[in-house]
C-alpha cells in the first residue's frame, strides 16, 4: 500500500546525513564531553561544532544556546525559572490561548502557586493584536511568552512589534519557536527576543533535543541541578549523538531554506486549491498571508475529523486531528475555539503538513483519496441524512 506523510508538523524523518553525522557518537566517539582526555575532548568538540551551527541558524552567538531534552523542557525552563527569579519584581504572565500546552500547563501550574497569568485573545485568523498586548501588561508583568508559528493552524505572530512593546516596559520575551525552525527566516536580533525555544525533530533531526536561547544578559536561573554542563545551566551529561544531529539538521535546513519554503509553499497551495475544487463545505483555518509553509489546516463540514483520519489512515495516509501532543484527546482544540470556530466545525478539521520529501504526486493521490472518503462520510452522516446533504 502507498505510504503519504502529510504530518511534518508532528515531527520529521531523520534525514541520511543527519544520521550519518550521529551514528559515530554512539560507538568511536562515544565519551564524556566533561572528560579531560582525548576521547573526552573530542566529544567535548564536537557538541561545541554543533552548537555553532544550531547558533549561526538562528544568528545568535554560540554561548546563548542551551541544549535541553526538548521544545517542552526550553518552554518549561522559561516559564518557571523566570516566575521564581523575578518573584520579587511581580507575579503577572501573559501568554495566548493558543500556546502549545507545554507553556499553557507551565503556567496553569504557576496559577496554582500564586502567580497571575493572563491568557490574550487573537484575532479570527489567529494573529495577536498588539493593542491586546499592550492592554494587559500591568506593573506586575515579568513575563510575556507569545509562539512565533501556531503549531496547528500554522499562523505566523507579529513578534517584532510584540517584543518591541515588551522593551518600552522592560519586561522579558520567549518565544516558542519550535514550529519555525527551519519554516522561516529566523534572526533573534532581529526578532528582539530575549529567549526562544527549539526542537531538532521538526526539522529533519533526531527526537530528544531541544535547545533554548537565552540572550547575553539575561539571567535565567537552572531548571535541572547537578553538574556543571551547559556552562552550569542545565545539568547532566549531554545526548550527544542527539547534539550532533541537531546541529547538522540546523545546518541542512540552512543551506535548504529557500528551496524548502518554495516547496512547501507550493505544494500546500495546490493542495488547498484541489481540495476546495473536488469538495464541498471546506474552509481555511488561520491566516493565509502570515502562514507556514507546510501548514494546511482544513474543515470538513458535517463530518468528524477522525473517522477521516482513520479512513486515511486505511489508505496510507498520515495526518492529524490537531497537534500532536493532543490529538488523542477527544476535547475540541483549544486553538480553534480561540479562534472562534464552532464545536461542530471544530470536529470536522484535519491538520495536513507537508515537507521536504512531499511531492505532486503525492498530493494528488491525497486529493482522490480524500474525496472518495469525504463523500462517504457524509453519505452516511446522521447530520447529513437529516439536512439531505
Amino acid at each position: 500500500m502507498r505510504q503519504v506523510y502529510l504530518d511534518y508538523s508532528a515531527t520529521t524523518p531523520v534525514k541520511d546525513e543527519v544520521l550519518k553525522e550521529m551514528i559515530p557518537y554512539f560507538s568511536e566517539i562515544y565519551g564524556n564531553p566533561s572528560s579531560l582526555y582525548t576521547l573526552g575532548l573530542t566529544a567535548k568538540e564536537a557538541l561545541e561544532k554543533a552548537r555553532k551551527q544550531v547558533a549561526t541558524f538562528v544568528n545568535a552567538a554560540d554561548k546563548e544556546i542551551f541544549f535541553t531534552g526538548s521544545g517542552t523542557e526550553a518552554d518549561n525552563w522559561v516559564v518557571l525559572s523566570t516566575a521564581d527569579a523575578l518573584k520579587n519584581k511581580g507575579n503577572h504572565i501573559i501568554t495566548t490561548k493558543i500556546e502549545h500546552h507545554a507553556m499553557l500547563h507551565s503556567c496553569e501550574y504557576l496559577e496554582k502557586h500564586g502567580y497571575e497569568v493572563t491568557y490574550l485573545d487573537v484575532e479570527r485568523d489567529g494573529r495577536v493584536n498588539p493593542e491586546t498586548l499592550k492592554a494587559a501588561i500591568t506593573d506586575q508583568t515579568i513575563l510575556i511568552s507569545i509562539m512565533l508559528v501556531n503549531n496547528e493552524v500554522g499562523t505566523i505572530e507579529p513578534i517584532k512589534e510584540l517584543t518591541a512593546i515588551a522593551k518600552e516596559r522592560g519586561i522579558l520575551f520567549h518565544t516558542d519557536a519550535v514550529q519555525a525552525l527551519g519554516n522561516l527566516t529566523i534572526d533573534v536580533k532581529d526578532l528582539g527576543v530575549d529567549l526562544m525555544s527549539l526542537s531538532a525533530h521538526k526539522i529533519y533531526g533526531p527526537k530528544g533535543v531541544g535547545a533554548l536561547y537565552i540572550r547575553k544578559g539575561v539571567m535565567l536561573p537552572s531548571l535541572i541541578h547537578g553538574g556543571p554542563q551547559e556552562n552550569k545551566k542545565r545539568s547532566g551529561t549531554e545526548n550527544l549523538p542527539g547534539i550532533i544531529g541537531f546541529g547538522k539538521a540546523a545546518e541542512l535546513a540552512s543551506e535548504n531554506l529557500i528551496n524548502h519554503i518554495a516547496h512547501c509553499s507550493s505544494l500546500r497551495d495546490y493542495f488547498i486549491e484541489q481540495v476546495i475544487a473536488n469538495i464541498e463545505n471546506v474552509t481555511t483555518n488561520g491566516s493565509m498571508e502570515y502562514r507556514h509553509p507546510g501548514n494546511a489546516n482544513l474543515t470538513f463540514e458535517y463530518i468528524e475529523g477522525e473517522a477521516m483520519l482513520l479512513y486515511l489512515d486505511m489508505v496510507g495516509i498520515s495526518v492529524s486531528t490537531g497537534s500532536a501532543c493532543s490529538s488523542a484527546s477527544l476535547s475540541p482544540s483549544h486553538v480553534l475555539t480561540a479562534l472562534g470556530i464552532p464545536v461542530e466545525m471544530i470536529h470536522g478539521t484535519i491538520r495536513f503538513t507537508v515537507g521536504d520529501f512531499t511531492t505532486k504526486d503525492d498530493i494528488d493521490y491525497v486529493v482522490k483519496q480524500l474525496t472518495e472518503i469525504v463523500e462517504k462520510l457524509r453519505n452516511i452522516s446522521s447530520v447529513s441524512n437529516k439536512k439531505g446533504w
